[in-house]
Order: structure tokens, then C-alpha cells, then sequence
């Protein structure tokens, strides 16, 4: 997941850049509401403070959220200022959350978390089908069907595929995958994620192009890449 991190404060940014690529995120630095709405359509979140030079925040997240482009990436907003009306004006333009400073990196990080967990399923919730080739998958319904033959897979499984095709091209690592399909960090072994890959490559087999899209990204976990 890559995570652009805005702040004028050049020590505040080197916090954030230290701390999320500790946690196993890719980041992104802009200084300026500017550049931060020439990289925001790389970003699978944006930490955006308020008082920036040249466009303020609530100016940027308006920006990014009336483009077809960027309306979908989740925005938490930074900023020393708390008071209610500004956390008001943020999250009417669109923002996801809102963090006053000073906040401590624990408490970030289960916001960034819960952000991605809910921008993922509003995703699934505005699809209710995907079709893949002769793959398709019933969101509602939780069936599987592939050259119009149903796919016998355990909610699980079909979390974990639905995740999977609806980023096509993201990698996910395993415990990334272990927090959003099973909800929760995992601090053992992450062979659970290993078992259900090989499973749904079996339950797949029957398109060999899908089976094979599920790709080992070594070193990371698994991706969708559509071949």
C-alpha cells in the first residue's frame, strides 16, 4: 500500500516517512497542496495536514475528491488545529477521518488501518457483480460461478479472491491480507494465507489464465495480475 504523507513541516514528514515504512507502507512526500494533488493519483491514502503554503488542505481534499480520479482515495486529515468546526468542514469535503496533533504513532496507524478497511468495502458495496473473463463473482450472494459453473468456496476463499481481483496488480503482503479478509493481526505463522492461495489456484483451474493471475510476488505475497 502506498501512502503519500503531506506536510510542510519537514520534521514532522520525516516522522511519518520513518514510521509508515516501518509499518510496511511505500510513502510519498509533498510539502504543498500543489504537489500534493500531482502525486495524489499514486496513493492508496493520503495523510494531508491543513495549514500548507500556497492551497490549504481543505482546498486540496475539495480538489482531489471532485476529481473523477482521485474521489476515491481515502484522506486523513493532520493538523494542529482541533477545533470542532474545522474537523466539521474537513469531513463534509470529503475527508475520512481526522487526527489533531500532537497524536501518538499507535493511534495513527489503527486510524490508517480502519480507513483502508472501510474504503475496501464501500468498494464492494457500490459492485454488487465482477465478471473476470468467465469469472464471476456475486458480491451479495457470495457465489463464485466460472464458465457458468458454481464455485464451491468458503467465505474465506471468496474474501480473499474478491480482494484480490477488485486491486488487480497491487501486491499484498501476508499479513496484510491476514488483517483484511480475516480481520485482525496475526503474530503467528501466515501459512493460513499460503493454503487458501492454493486452493482457489485449484478451484480455478478450470480457466488456467485466472489460476495463473494469482501471482507469488516473492519476498511480498500474492498479487491479481489479468493475463
Amino acid at each position: 500500500m502506498k501512502i503519500l504523507a503531506v506536510d510542510d513541516d519537514d520534521s514532522i514528514r520525516e516522522l511519518l516517512v520513518v514510521q509508515l515504512k516501518k509499518h510496511g507502507y511505500e510513502v510519498m512526500e509533498a510539502a504543498d497542496g500543489k504537489e500534493a494533488l500531482a502525486k495524489a493519483a499514486g496513493a492508496d491514502l493520503i495523510l494531508l495536514d491543513i495549514m500548507l503554503p500556497g492551497l490549504d488542505g481543505f482546498e486540496v481534499c475539495r480538489q482531489l475528491k471532485n476529481s473523477q480520479d482521485t474521489m476515491a482515495i481515502p484522506i486523513i486529515m493532520l493538523t494542529a488545529k482541533a477545533e470542532e468546526i474545522d474537523k466539521v468542514l474537513g469531513l463534509e469535503l470529503g475527508a475520512d477521518d481526522y487526527l489533531s496533533k500532537p497524536f501518538s504513532v499507535r493511534e495513527l496507524m489503527a486510524r490508517i488501518k480502519a480507513v483502508l478497511r472501510r474504503s475496501s468495502g464501500r468498494l464492494a458495496a457500490s459492485q454488487q457483480t465482477l465478471s473476470i473473463g468467465a469469472l464471476r463473482l456475486d458480491f451479495n450472494s457470495y457465489q463464485a460461478s466460472l464458465k457458468e459453473k458454481l464455485l464451491a468456496l468458503t467465505p474465506k476463499e471468496f474474501e480473499l479472491l474478491k480482494l484480490l481481483v477488485t486491486n488487480p496488480g497491487k501486491a499484498f503482503s501476508r499479513d496484510e491480507l491476514l488483517e483484511r479478509v480475516w480481520g485482525y493481526e496475526y503474530y503467528g505463522d501466515t501459512r493460513t494465507v499460503d493454503v487458501h492461495i492454493r486452493h482457489l489456484r485449484a478451484k480455478l483451474a478450470a480457466d488456467p489464465l485466472l489460476a495463473e493471475g494469482i501471482e507469488t510476488v516473492r519476498g511480498v505475497g500474492y498479487r491479481f495480475a489479468r493475463k
